[in-house]
């Protein structure tokens, strides 16, 4: 018990750490929206769909700069 107790209490205290990044505000994402837009025109999204191409390529673009994920694509 006291050892679940204990890995439990390293995930909340690591999760914690993982939000220390900053949030980026809505200017910076749409600006990488625009971005992986014309990436996807130009090479194409692969096997996956626009809007999965989409967020997982705003994300790169955001960890590259130190900001925290996204879970939605912006409207």
């Amino acid at each position: 018990m006291k050892y679940t107790l204990l890995v439990a209490s390293l995930i909340f205290a690591t999760s914690a750490l993982a939000d220390d990044r900053p949030v980026a505000d809505a200017g910076v994402v749409m600006e990488y929206k625009e971005y992986c837009k014309e990436i996807a025109d130009e090479e194409g999204t692969g096997e996956s769909t626009m809007d999965k191409f989409l967020l997982v390529c705003i994300n790169d673009e955001l960890e590259s700069e130190g900001f925290q994920p996204i879970i939605k694509l912006p409207k």
